[in-house]
């Protein structure tokens, strides 16, 4: 875990993939209060890093209604497009150590050879690129991972028992979203990461990643998702509708209830900032509901 006496560094990650939601607003508003409530930096990393699936203009429309909601970030916001250089150095490094190697198999080859989606090792001596298109996947020792999340609580995993050894680079030459994070969080100095817990699985990817690099493991915090009736994650390919950029003090009145707060009934009418300004003063991390998934509606 980060040491006490560092600073603390949060940061809201989205992928450009269409415009800001409600759940991503939650996450946005969640991180930046623990953030701000802690006498923090809060900063915005665009993670850019699959072309075929971002929609032209996304990412502008998601600082923009950043700043429409009052979520206004710390120094400059980081594109992890621009950032290829730094992610193949650290792919050439994990060869280089005998920690990763080039694979070409497919995922019926991975199911023909194992039964299910776990990685059986079949090119773990592949230490030379070959001829044909391939990937880079990290070797995965048979240990135990566990972290402390400040909200889920402890949490373990055995990832080469569960799903062995994983992509940080593409067939298509495209960086893995796990390597890039990790290698982003890290020189950014993230000290606590809120984010929801459909990312919790990740991190143990995450944490295995910092371990081989020898990098710091920060504070992670993983928050109940929004769902919609179907209970799927809200998400452009659940045809999430982007956040209203009229009054913003509504919506955010109910992410600061659906987070578990009590903002009162005087700030119905109050401006995003002085609600924020309260949601700082009076941040409570330890009242958001401990759940998974929630309702829109509920409160």
């Amino acid at each position: 875990m980060t040491s006490k006496t560092l600073p603390y560094v949060g940061r809201f990650a989205p992928s450009p993939t269409g415009p800001l939601h409600t759940g991503s607003l939650l996450t946005a508003l969640a991180s930046y209060l623990d953030a701000k409530a802690n006498h923090g930096l809060w900063l915005v990393r665009m993670e850019d890093l699959d072309p075929p699936r971002e929609m032209a203009g996304a990412a502008e429309q998601i600082l923009e209604s950043l700043q429409h909601y009052g979520l206004h970030w710390d120094g400059d916001v980081w594109y992890q497009s621009q950032r290829h250089q730094q992610y193949q150095q650290a792919v050439d490094q994990l060869i280089a150590q005998g920690l990763a190697f080039y694979c070409t198999c497919s995922r019926s080859q991975i199911l023909a050879a194992s039964g299910s989606n776990r990685y059986p090792g079949t090119c773990r001596n592949c230490s030379t690129p070959p001829n044909v298109p391939h990937a880079v996947r990290l070797q995965i020792n048979d240990i135990d991972i566990s972290f402390l999340d400040s909200l889920q609580g402890l949490q373990r995993c055995n990832l080469f028992q569960e799903s062995g050894d994983f992509v940080i680079k593409r067939k298509e030459g495209l960086f893995a979203y796990h390597l890039a994070v990790v290698l982003d969080d890290a020189a950014q100095g993230i000290t606590h990461i809120v984010r929801g817990c459909d990312l919790l699985d990740s991190s143990f990817r995450h944490i295995y990643l910092q371990q081989v690099l020898n990098l710091p493991t920060p504070q992670y915090t993983h928050l109940p998702v929004i769902v919609n009736e179907e209970g799927q994650k809200l998400s452009k390919q659940t045809y999430a509708e982007a956040i209203p950029h009229d009054n913003p003090t509504p919506l955010l009145l109910h992410c600061l209830e659906l987070l578990g707060q009590q903002p009162p009934s005087t700030l119905k009418q109050a401006p995003a900032s002085e609600l924020l300004q309260w949601g700082i003063e009076h941040w409570q991390q330890h009242n958001i509901p401990p759940i998974r998934a929630l309702h829109p509606s509920a409160s």
